[in-house]
Parts: structure tokens; C-alpha cells; sequence
């Protein structure tokens, strides 16, 4: 049996179902395209010899790939001191951002008590607060405790920075999972925490692989609160010894971008592992389910 109206193509409002495929596809591409060129761009340049950095013309392939420019970065004053600063301060902010959200997700998702919806409306505004209005008043409150150029004071503010939008959306995560699951372990015998460790927590893996990526960029990248509170070079981290390179080199365009891009690598390579560990939790959370 043949089709009436002759090909498939020809049916009434199939252009239309085509370019509606069509138009979201292509501009996902061209923002994925503006997205990461610049990213390339950066890598591309820090393997570039100086001779491809300073044209009239703009060279898109290193001719002679080089580790010149990635030996520079690395052998700057301090840098191993500033690497080990950073890693400690964001993980350190990281792990108690988590701890903290847990337990505050968990309490106000499964929990009824009066205020719950305004402490979830305070933790709302504190995320959409710009917290660099309160940089004067968490220096004073720093510097009269006496604990300027000291690695503690910026985990915690860091801690507190990312601890709203933790709490937040661990509580959907933890009201995303089923009572009954939680009724039937206590049923079986276990506490209330044994059911929150044992059955909700690992159900949670999407939630707090998600969370971790957030809170470890925003720690990772943080530095008006460094700039003003650990004015010592061997206390400060990773963004000032970014933002340095301009000036410690000239313009040494080369260094400036090896140096971002090893800045930009931790990132970059802990967003791919998160991001198979995120799937792999969702899996494993529909099997027990």
C-alpha cells in the first residue's frame, strides 16, 4: 500500500517537526561552541612557543608544542605552598559544608517543627546575598581575633558560603526519597539514624557528588576574601598566585595561560569524575529502590 501524498517528507507539518529538532540542536552548538573556545584557546596558548603568542595573525595550532611556559608557572615563588593551601582550605570547607547539610537537609525534610519554612527562607536569602558586601565586617571581626594570614578563618567562611545552597538541595534530594523505605528499616530494627546511614544516605550520591562540585569550585575560586585577609604570600592561595602572574612576568602571555589552565585543571577533572559517579549513584539508587 502506498502513502497518499507521496513521499514521507511531503506530509503536512513535517518541516515543522524537522526545524523543531532542528533550532534547539543548533544553538546548543554555537554556545557550545562560544563556551569552549576560550577554554582551547587558554590550553592552546600555554603549549604554544612564544613565536605563535606574538603574531599579527592569530596561530589556532601549537607548531612546536612546548612545557616551556608550564615550567615557569611551576617553579614561581611559593607555588607548592599555595597549592597545598588551597587543597587544604577547599576540601577542609567542603567536608564540613556536607556534614553540616546532612543532618540540617535531613531535619528539615523528614522533620515537623515550628519554623521550618522560615529557617528554608533564611537559608534562600543568604545564598542570593552577596557576600562581598560583608568583607569589612569579617575582617574587623578577623583581625581582632587575631587570626589574620591564618588558614582558619577563610575554611570557615568558605564553609558558611556554600553551606546554604548545600542544605538546599540535599533537602530535595532527602524529600526526593520514599518514607516507606525509611519506615520499613526502622521496622526491621534499625534507629533512625541506622535508616538515615544504611538506606537514605546512599540513595543521596547524586545530591552530594552535585553539592561537592559546587562548594569545591566555589572555594577553588575564590578571592576578594583571601585578598583582604591573608595579605602574608606563604597564607594565601592558588587566585592570587593567579592574578600575580601579570605582574611577576610582564606579559608573558604564555605563563599566564599555563598557569590558568593548571589552575583550571582540578576542576575540569574532578567535574568528569563526579559526573560518572553521579550517574552511577542514580543507578544504583533505582536497583535498591
Amino acid at each position: 500500500m502506498t502513502r497518499r501524498g507521496g513521499r514521507p517528507g511531503s506530509r503536512p507539518g513535517s518541516r515543522a517537526r524537522t526545524w523543531a529538532r532542528v533550532w534547539p540542536n543548533a544553538t546548543a552548538l554555537v554556545l557550545f561552541a562560544g563556551f569552549v573556545f576560550p577554554v582551547y584557546w587558554m590550553f592552546s596558548t600555554a603549549f604554544k612557543p612564544d613565536s605563535d603568542i606574538v603574531t599579527d595573525s592569530p596561530v589556532w595550532f601549537p607548531s612546536r608544542p612546548t612545557l616551556e611556559h608550564f615550567a615557569t608557572a611551576v617553579q614561581a615563588e611559593n607555588f607548592w605552598t599555595l597549592v597545598r593551601n588551597s587543597v587544604t582550605v577547599t576540601l577542609v570547607a567542603v567536608g564540613l559544608a556536607l556534614l553540616i547539610a546532612l543532618f540540617a537537609a535531613f531535619a528539615l525534610a523528614r522533620m515537623r517543627f515550628a519554623g521550618r519554612r522560615s529557617i528554608v527562607l533564611v537559608f534562600m536569602v543568604a545564598q542570593m546575598a552577596p557576600w562581598e558586601v560583608m568583607v569589612i565586617a569579617i575582617y574587623m571581626t578577623v583581625r581582632d581575633a587575631d587570626m589574620l594570614n591564618s588558614l582558619v578563618p577563610l575554611t570557615l567562611f568558605y564553609t558558611v558560603m556554600v553551606l546554604p545552597l548545600t542544605i538546599l538541595t540535599l533537602r530535595g534530594y532527602v524529600a526526593a526519597v520514599p518514607k516507606e523505605l525509611e519506615e520499613s528499616a526502622m521496622v526491621d530494627g534499625c534507629g533512625r539514624t541506622q535508616a538515615f546511614r544504611r538506606v537514605i544516605f546512599p540513595l543521596l550520591a547524586p545530591g552530594v557528588m552535585a553539592t561537592s562540585l559546587f562548594g569545591f569550585i566555589t572555594a577553588w575560586n575564590e578571592f576578594p576574601m583571601v585578598l583582604i585577609l591573608n595579605k602574608d604570600a606563604q597564607a594565601q592561595t592558588l587566585p592570587l598566585w593567579l592574578s600575580g602572574f601579570q605582574t611577576a612576568f610582564g606579559d608573558d602571555w604564555g605563563a599566564t595561560m599555563a598557569a590558568a589552565s593548571l589552575f583550571a585543571l582540578p576542576i575540569l577533572l574532578l567535574f568528569l569524575y563526579l559526573q560518572r559517579k553521579a550517574v552511577s549513584g542514580l543507578t544504583a539508587g533505582a536497583v535498591k529502590g
